[in-house]
């Protein structure tokens, strides 16, 4: 089975990669290799933040490896918080007190359009690069709902569905999410080359 780096120091995004992986590749992430270095995300896009971390644990490891970046674009704040999605509330926030400052900015507005995105980041061996996305769209809840998943998933209804992110099982979640959908765009690519 091929061995594939993902450059993340998020258990929570490992476990979920491996969940979607899982009997095709066997997913490393970065405290697995003992690199425990936060990557700066310097850049302006999530495509960029994405190539930014892939490039750095290519450099680190010579490994064929993959990054995300994710990001919560709500329409009512100009797509905000974006490619800031992880720190919206501060550089040390945490996932309630990121949300808590969504919610509140929220507060009022009828218009709760908003999307998740994932953009990854694939380096070969041969560093040759490439680039994947997926996206859900959906609505920003009133309230926090659910205990599952991490981040923004208690207050994200995706179109369609009744339960949010954070209701629903970690397998209904990978069907659909939008990191789901940017893996099976790589696993394709994979299968094809």
């Amino acid at each position: 089975m091929e061995t594939l780096v993902f450059a993340t120091h998020n258990h929570h995004k490992a476990k979920e990669i491996k969940n979607v992986l899982k009997g095709k590749y066997h997913v490393v992430y970065l405290t697995e290799l003992d690199l425990y270095e936060e990557i700066p995300e310097t850049g302006d896009t999530l495509q960029e933040n994405a190539l930014i971390k892939a490039r750095y644990v290519f450099e680190k490891t010579g490994k064929a490896c993959f990054a995300d970046d994710t990001g919560l674009e709500v329409a009512a704040l100009n797509g905000a918080p974006g490619v800031y999605s992880a720190r919206y509330a501060g550089e040390k926030a945490s996932f309630e007190d990121n949300i808590n400052k969504l919610l509140l900015a929220m507060e009022g507005i009828n218009n709760r359009r908003a999307r998740f995105r994932t953009v990854m980041a694939y380096i070969d061996n041969q560093s040759n690069e490439h680039l994947f996305e997926g996206k859900v769209e959906g609505v920003i809840t009133t309230q926090k709902r659910g205990e599952q998943g991490f981040g923004y998933d208690p207050v994200f209804l995706p179109d369609g569905y009744q339960e949010n992110f954070a209701e629903m099982s970690a397998e209904e979640k990978n069907r659909i999410s939008h990191r789901a959908k940017a893996v099976q765009q790589l696993v394709k690519y994979l299968k094809s080359i």
